[in-house]
């Protein structure tokens, strides 16, 4: 994804074996990074989750010694988004916790919108910390293709509100597919900038 040479933002889960290694490579490379944060689907437990990740049975304590180490293993990060979470993102009180923290580590959230109803969005401007949420998933297909298709309702997006955020995934699809793709945006009228730049 580097190599692409173009301006992406890493987002890292904590906790896994090459968390660290990833970003320390962003950082001294000069790429944006943030954490992605594991937080309870409705799938689970049946779906599995990351054995760090946030549930809706912990109190404000747990949440809040769960976002400590979350920063303590990713220093470098300067945003936050989810990963899954379309059942703990929908329970404002258990966001309003998250995002308080995040507003006292001077960090922004990007809602992944994993449910419609989530709140993420919402919270995070009552309380004043700087947001956005994603507009397209690139590759919930792993086929050039459709990923070309999503980049271009990306790009019509863009195009008709100003910005759009992209998420995808570091699938050899999506990966070979970005390659090719993204350096022919700016014929389009496209410019790539990190996330940071479209929260508010």
């Amino acid at each position: 994804m580097a190599d692409i040479g173009l301006p992406l933002t890493f987002s890292i889960i904590p906790g896994l074996r090459s968390d660290r290694d990833v970003a320390d490579f962003a950082a001294r490379s000069g790429i944006e990074t943030m954490i992605h944060i594991p937080m309870q689907s409705k799938g689970w437990p049946q779906r599995r989750l990351e054995s760090n990740g946030l549930l809706l049975s912990m109190d404000e304590i747990a949440i809040r010694e769960h976002l400590g180490e979350y920063v303590r293993q990713i220093p470098t990060a300067i945003g936050v988004n989810n990963h899954m979470g379309s059942e703990f993102t929908e329970h404002e009180d258990k966001m309003r916790v998250v995002l308080e923290t995040l507003k006292g580590k001077g960090l922004f959230f990007i809602d992944s919108v994993t449910t419609p109803r989530s709140v993420g969005q919402t919270v995070a401007r009552e309380i004043g910390v700087k947001t956005g949420k994603r507009d397209v998933f690139l590759d919930n297909e792993q086929n050039s293709a459709y990923i070309r298709g999503q980049l271009a309702q990306a790009v019509r997006m863009a195009k008709k509100k100003g910005s759009a955020i992209v998420i995808g995934h570091p699938h050899q699809a999506t990966i070979a597919t970005l390659t090719e793709a993204l350096p022919t945006l700016a014929g389009q009228g496209i410019t790539l900038v990190p996330v940071s730049h479209l929260v508010r």
